[in-house]
């Protein structure tokens, strides 16, 4: 790029491009289009790429976009793969994990609430980060601008698709000209605009159904400052409450409290529509009301800061899917302009980081000349399985969220097993060869089978179940198994070393699927004055697939390889 379509801050300027044909243009230059181009810039340096983008550098901070949290593997994408190390440690905020506080008593007092969440701060080489998207995009549009990428800020009217030649992308730019080039690569990052997906006809319906509101203020609440109780306080040995992507849970809903490294803090509601209706916290004075109905006690600390009130934005119904996502024709998407789904957990950089580095890998293959047809066929039929996959962790499975018990032993497996397995792969670059592990592929079918039957199992056992829990906290690392999945990320293992770990955690999800099941049909037998209990416990006894898994748990248990009591209530079920 010319020196003088550069600002002296670094953020590269409106310019025409300089030249009509590029390596790659990537038509989107938000999070998952910037952090492409450097992965494409550093795998291979001289590759010419454009970025498109509407929207000119430097973006706002704070009140920019959505989608500040992040979680392992994005963590992992962002520090260690973009090397973007320096610039999160000074500009963002290392995140304490998630925490989850779930519903008791109306809500007016957090101690009374379930907690689950870190106690000690996890070592920096597994840690993630809480986002300021504005502080990051520029940071990326002034390191691309400085490797030579060219920017050109406006439309994108059309993409003339050409599988024998290069592609031919129409721009309408800001100064209102209409300008074309070509690109042998074309690279939708769009969003939500999802330009190549609806020219292409890609879209696919998701069974998932949710929405969300979202605001920032311009003040940074401190969760830990909601309740003066020293015992309560004293829980956290290592680290700040106010540092974890805070999530307060109930029937139908859950509310996220995301602090900014700019002092402004994220806030957002989300909801099943089948239980709380969009149109009763479409507008912020709707969305206070709401809050003061379900979690009154956030809603007083909202109210005392309203006035600094900086945005809010709307989301009706978010999650969606795609039928290809990546094409030895020459195109890929990815990010949002792909696939959606669900903010719980954090997943959307997840999705940007697996996604990249597939990208990269066919773009760089094809440019140095291989041919890349059965390898794109190979890296979209993985990536589809893996977002089918995750939308098993959302899909009817939001009421749910007012059950603590449930709820909480959910949050407890299903974070144990993402760092056991997803986490594992992606943190030693698996996904991208995993056609020449074949172990590993029958390894994640047994997860896969593993997930869809335990997310069926919360789902029956919040049916017929009637505990209450109240006042507990449960901390990850309290548990070896996830402490050990967890630090055992980055652990140097070669190829042989690898697989028998990846098994061993395949396994460790079986076992730990067959201990929550025992654990609460053992109980639900118990419940003699419980008849919807009784029967379903017999339905449980009948399914073969989950008695398959307790086997696994039996046999492993047996032969002394036992995990900890990690089923929240159980101990007190058993008294």
């Amino acid at each position: 790029m010319s020196q003088d379509a550069v600002e002296a801050g670094g953020h590269p300027q409106p310019n025409p491009p300089q030249a009509d044909r590029y390596d790659v243009a990537i038509l989107g230059g938000g999070a998952a289009g910037l952090t492409l181009a450097l992965q494409i810039k550093q795998a291979r340096p001289d590759t010419g790429i454009l970025v498109v983008e509407r929207q000119r550098h430097p973006v706002p901070e704070a009140a920019h976009k959505v989608g500040e949290s992040t979680v392992e593997i994005g963590g992992r994408y962002l520090r260690d793969v973009l090397g973007l190390t320096e610039h999160l440690r000074e500009q963002q905020l290392d995140k304490y994990g998630i925490r989850m506080f779930f519903s008791a008593e109306g809500n007016e007092d957090i101690t009374r609430r379930a907690e689950v969440g870190h106690a000690d701060l996890p070592p920096y080489e597994v840690s993630s980060f809480q986002l300021d998207r504005g502080r990051l995009e520029n940071h990326l549009a002034a390191d691309l601008a400085a490797r030579g990428v060219t920017f050109v800020y406006g439309k994108v009217d059309d993409v003339d698709l050409r599988p024998g030649e290069p592609h031919r992308v129409t721009i309408t730019g800001a100064d209102g000209e209409t300008r074309q080039v070509e690109a042998r690569w074309a690279l939708d990052a769009t969003g939500r605009s999802s330009l190549l997906k609806r020219k292409l006809k890609l879209t696919k319906e998701s069974e998932h159904r949710a929405g969300a509101v979202w605001f920032r203020l311009s003040h940074p609440i401190d969760i830990n400052d909601w309740s003066d109780d020293p015992e309560w306080r004293g829980r956290i040995r290592s680290g700040r409450r106010e540092l974890s992507t805070n999530h307060l849970l109930g029937r139908g809903y859950w509310v996220w409290l995301i602090r900014l490294a700019s002092d402004s803090i994220s806030i957002g509601i989300v909801t099943d529509p089948e239980v709380h209706p969009f149109e009763t916290m479409n507008r912020f004075e709707r969305a206070l009301e709401w809050l003061r109905e379900h979690e009154p006690q956030c809603a007083r600390v909202v109210e005392e800061h309203q006035d600094k009130l900086q945005d809010f934005k709307v989301l009706r119904n978010y999650p969606y899917s795609v039928e290809q996502v990546y094409s030895a024709d020459r195109w890929a998407l990815t990010g949002e302009a792909g696939l959606f789904l669900d903010p719980f957990y954090s997943p959307g950089f997840d999705m940007i980081s697996i996604s990249n580095g597939l990208i990269t890998d066919l773009v760089t293959r094809d440019l140095d000349g291989e041919d890349i047809a059965e390898l794109a066929a190979i890296h979209n039929q993985m990536y589809l399985t893996i977002g089918e996959g995750w939308f098993k962790i959302y899909t009817h499975q939001y009421p749910l969220m007012g059950n603590a018990r449930v709820m909480q032993s959910k949050v407890i497996w299903d974070t144990a097993v993402y760092w056991a397995v997803p986490a594992l792969l992606y943190f030693h670059d698996k996904f991208r060869r995993l056609i020449d592990y074949p172990q590993l592929v029958w390894g994640l079918a047994r997860f896969q089978a593993a997930m869809d039957n335990v997310q069926r199992f919360f789902r029956e056992w919040d049916a017929v179940d009637r505990s209450r829990l109240t006042d507990s906290f449960a901390s990850f690392y309290d548990f070896g198994f996830m402490r050990q999945a967890h630090i055992g990320l980055v652990a140097e293992m070669n190829d042989e070393e690898f697989d028998a770990r990846f098994a061993d955690n395949v396994r460790l999800v079986e076992r730990i699927s067959g201990q929550l099941i025992k654990t609460i049909v053992d109980e639900g037998a118990a419940e003699e004055d419980d008849e919807p209990m009784r029967a379903q416990v017999e339905r449980w006894r009948g399914d073969g697939e989950l008695m398959r898994l307790v086997e696994i748990y039996e046999e492993d248990r047996a032969a002394g390889i036992v995990d900890d009591d990690w089923v929240p209530g159980a101990q007190l079920a058993r008294k």
